[in-house]
């Protein structure tokens, strides 16, 4: 099985919790069997993205970083490399984001899934990202490093996502890690 029948395999596996994320994985399937150029940044109409939700080992607490490209809080996450499966590149730029050197994957599954726009800037029309994230931790009480791509890092207590974001992936995230805590 080759590098895009895996991506494709992992996504047609997931199953979403919500009607957004069914949405979402109808999409971003008909994304990927329609585009040729669908995981590097070559291709102007979108392409696959992989983000990190990091909870502490306490399954309390939850990093975001203020995205200074984009002025809001969200969870880490990025590009692909040329090669890399969905979950690595997660982990990747989970690390060069916050500087953790303990993270963990807590399931070797996806844990959400969301398309969103991302609006246009100087070096790029504006285009999608189809983003794959998944559930990884860490040690909270480890110092963090601040890249340049984030304005702040910081360590949130669940109650307190509200008050930082109102994007609606990120609050259902925030909804399926208090699930998740239950069953911890």
């Amino acid at each position: 099985m080759n590098y895009f029948q895996k991506i494709l395999e992992e996504i047609k596996k997931y199953k979403p919790e919500s009607q957004a994320e069914k949405k979402y994985k109808k999409q971003i399937l008909n994304f990927l069997v329609n585009n040729k150029e669908n995981y590097l940044r070559t291709n102007p109409k979108g392409h696959l993205t992989a983000s990190a939700w990091i909870i502490n080992r306490q399954g309390g607490k939850v990093l975001l970083h203020h995205h200074q490209a984009l002025d809001k809080w969200i969870q880490l996450g990025g590009h692909l490399e040329r090669g890399e499966l969905i979950q690595e590149a997660a982990l990747r730029e989970a690390i060069e984001e916050s500087g953790l050197n303990s993270l963990s994957v807590v399931k070797h599954k996806i844990f959400d899934l969301d398309v969103h726009k991302i609006p246009a800037n100087n070096s790029q029309a504006e285009h999608f990202h189809y983003d794959i994230r998944y559930l990884l931790e860490a040690d909270s009480k480890v110092e963090l490093v601040k890249s340049s791509e984030s304005v702040n890092l910081k360590w949130l207590q669940l109650n307190e996502i509200e008050k930082y974001v109102c994007e609606e992936s990120v609050l259902r995230m925030m909804k399926k890690t208090k699930k998740y805590k239950e069953d911890y």
